[in-house]
């Protein structure tokens, strides 16, 4: 199944593997995201994290403490939502999904990069390393048609003319099903 779009071309659902390559393309383009746990809970807990890899089935994979908060509030309620923002190429992208997390040295050697040792007085072999992937549920994107540049010409062009209906930004659902 292709994407699909309505009357106006600023929004454009994807599906399949179309929708966990724009997810892929967009939190590896990001890179860093507030990574929200206990949904239900207000305020949300939120904390800055980097992604360390995307894979194929478009599931975000992290480095984190077993002693964070996070993993805690993970271990209670494993539902999660990821927002991703850039805003000097006005890219944007909201991933809810399940988190799993893995102790096993297998998921850490996969992911580790040497950034993270920073975190972790004995690297990759410190006993509170643990991995977290979130494997996405729902998602939508926010992202420029055209490049930021044109886009801005085209907002700049619509705010002295009041004319919209092409804003050069397009945004849509990603359903990640692998069945579609």
């Amino acid at each position: 199944m292709s994407g699909s779009s309505t009357s106006k071309d600023n929004f454009k659902d994807l599906f399949s593997k179309e929708a966990r390559e724009k997810i892929k393309e967009m939190a590896n383009d990001i890179g860093m995201c507030m990574f929200c746990t206990e949904l239900s809970v207000r305020p949300i807990p939120t904390r800055p994290m980097s992604v360390v890899d995307v894979d194929e089935d478009g599931s975000l994979w992290f480095i984190s403490s077993k002693k964070s908060n996070k993993n805690f509030e993970i271990k209670h309620d494993d539902e999660v939502q990821l927002i991703f923002a850039k805003n000097s190429d006005a890219h944007f992208l909201s991933v809810f999904g399940k988190a799993i997390i893995y102790k096993d040295k297998a998921h850490i050697d996969d992911v580790w990069t040497p950034i993270a040792k920073a975190w972790f007085e004995e690297g990759k072999d410190d006993p509170d390393v643990t991995v977290i992937k979130v494997e996405p549920i729902d998602a939508y994107y926010w992202d420029t048609k055209y490049g930021k540049m044109i886009s801005m010409i085209k907002w700049a062009y619509g705010a002295v003319t009041g004319d919209m209906d092409n804003d050069a930004g397009v945004e849509g659902r990603l359903n990640v099903d692998k069945s579609l």
